[in-house]
């Protein structure tokens, strides 16, 4: 058994569209986040070192010489002849619309680039950057609006100095999918002051307003970030990897079914990791997943199918009215 045997991976969703696999491109095209440049903030989020996020993707903001290189590597380690250009590095809409097209263009000028995947913050996708992205979506290509929400209550998104709420995330959500445009959602287990049950209240609030992907990431500590000086002064515990296991199989189970995952886990380069360890072993960190669900006898999906884990799923409405969400 695999992975995608329990969950809809994006991966699998690609191969049996296209026929063949689509891998992405991830590129660093020299934006900047509204967060960092004092539009919104200065620092960024508390948890924010680019670097942990995209620990493969140049600094180059070239974008064709990027996707270039990246094709190569990826061509001769796997074969890929299609690909994604993954906007991934800080927030890919926070720019001039015409300076976003150009970019946008160089990416799928390149051969065998068949889409954007455009990472972006909620408060930065006004109608014209949404009307630019559709546009492209109508010529055919594979058009990803990827948001990165991190935490559906509005505390926890102050706590870590996110400088927006789920207001504007909601408002995103609406106005892309007005346009045809499907949207995969970003969330982070285990932030600061958060239990599994926010997560699964996050992850029912982002359903709740539809979403047609999700991206789930570990919180991990690297350095030169505010929240590598609140772990060191023991203000932040990071999970174990079986607080995390769990809790992702807790929120896959609750999964409707036709919700491409696009990721399970994150990594971060082992030179600026601080902590959990776990962080730098993806394929462990899946694998342990994968036994999870399968030690369970579940899979994506099964705590809304009539007659499976009735009592799993209640569990989450009972820590619903504690918490004043009913």
């Amino acid at each position: 058994m695999a992975l995608s045997d329990y969950v809809h991976t994006f991966g699998q969703q690609l191969l049996w569209r296209y026929g063949e696999r689509v891998h992405k491109l991830a590129i660093n095209a020299g934006f900047t986040c509204p967060n960092r440049d004092g539009s919104k903030g200065r620092g960024g989020c508390t948890f924010c070192n680019n670097s942990s996020f995209s620990p493969n993707a140049r600094q180059d903001p070239d974008v064709s010489e990027q996707i270039e290189a990246g094709r190569k590597v990826l061509a001769k380690r796997t074969g890929a002849k299609k690909f994604l250009a993954y906007f991934q590095a800080y927030t890919n809409t926070y720019d001039d619309p015409a300076q976003l097209k150009a970019r946008y263009d160089s990416a799928l000028a390149e051969p065998g680039v068949i889409g954007l995947a455009i990472g972006t913050r909620p408060d930065c996708v006004p109608p014209a950057v949404l009307d630019l992205l559709a546009g492209y979506r109508e010529q055919g290509y594979e058009i990803w609006l990827e948001l990165g929400l991190q935490s559906a209550f509005d505390y926890t998104l102050e706590r870590v100095n996110r400088g927006h709420g789920f207001a504007e995330y909601r408002e995103a959500v609406l106005a892309a999918h007005e346009r045809g445009l499907p949207v995969c959602t970003h969330l982070i287990v285990g932030l600061p002051g958060e239990e599994p049950a926010h997560n699964l209240l996050s992850l029912e609030r982002v359903l709740d307003l539809g979403v047609e992907g999700l991206k789930l990431h570990p919180l991990h500590v690297v350095k030169g970030t505010m929240l590598a000086n609140q772990w060191r002064r023991g203000e932040y515990v990071p999970w174990h990897l079986h607080q995390y296991v769990e809790t992702v199989a807790d929120m896959v189970e609750r999964t409707p079914p036709e919700v491409c995952y696009h990721r399970l886990t994150g990594t971060a380069d082992e030179k600026i990791l601080l902590a959990p360890g776990w962080c730098n072993w993806k394929w462990r960190v899946l694998n342990a997943i994968e036994r999870e669900l399968a030690s369970r006898g579940t899979r994506q999906g099964s705590c809304i199918e009539e007659n499976t884990s009735t009592q799993r799923c209640k569990g989450t409405e009972a820590v619903k009215g504690i918490m004043g969400l009913g």
